[in-house]
């Protein structure tokens, strides 16, 4: 019943801009009629006495007005933070960044990309990049609408030069590099401190770990490694 009423509360603060207009939508020109008074028929409706509405007083209106309002712009915040918002990738590679950005933003989500081409001077490079971090630290839309081409980088988790035999791995804020292990390469999620196995040859990446091997056109080799992120309880 509650959950009624406030549907219907939402709804009228959304049909109307004023309290006052909210309060003529109930006045009948039979009520000016008998009344003659316009202020004293908004005021008959405020108390219950006229109308068939629902009875709502102006404070509550006003509240209820700033609730939907609060309400809109977050909702558009939201979508103006999702950078792959509206677009729609014929890449494959970037309608799995799509699908997995929100996830990403708000937490739930950590994920690794894996990938391997050449840079502008022709030079074969390869890394891995904490996607949530980027999106933190970098804006997407030129991706996702092709102007730019998503590679690692030298500041990114791990990164590898294959002409230049450079390389660099950096700790990020979701993940702990571990570089001097016998089976290769680990990282560790600083928020569950599961660790994520990047090895093709291992069984599996780890616990709430999937791999994710993505073909696209424009790169040599991509995998996905995503990590569901479980608070503890």
């Amino acid at each position: 019943m509650d959950e009624e009423v406030t549907s219907g509360s939402d709804n009228i603060v959304t049909e109307f801009n004023t309290y006052e207009d909210f309060l003529d939508s109930q006045i009948t020109s039979l009520d000016l009629y008998y009344l003659e008074d316009e202020e004293l028929a908004r005021q008959l409706v405020e108390l219950g006495y006229r109308g068939s509405g629902e009875v709502l007083k102006r404070e509550e209106f006003e509240a209820r007005k700033a609730a939907a309002e609060a309400s809109r712009l977050s909702k558009r915040s939201q979508q103006k933070t999702l950078a792959s918002s509206g677009k729609e990738p014929k890449d494959p590679f970037l309608r799995a960044l799509a699908q997995r950005e929100e996830a990403n933003r708000s937490g739930k989500m950590t994920t690794l990309i894996f990938i391997r081409d050449k840079n502008s001077r022709g030079q074969e490079i390869s890394g891995y990049i904490d996607y949530a971090h980027r999106l933190k630290t970098e804006d997407f839309e030129p991706y996702f609408v092709g102007k730019k081409r998503l590679l690692p980088r030298p500041s990114d988790l791990s990164f590898f030069n294959w002409e230049t035999q450079t390389s660099a791995s950096n700790p990020t804020p979701n993940y702990q590099v571990i570089a001097e292990n016998a089976t290769g390469l680990l990282f560790k999620n600083k928020r569950d401190r599961k660790i994520l196995n990047v090895d093709p040859k291992a069984g599996t990446p780890g616990d709430n770990s999937m791999r994710t091997p993505v073909e696209s056109k424009k790169y040599t080799q991509i995998v996905i490694y995503d990590h569901i992120t479980r608070r503890k309880t």
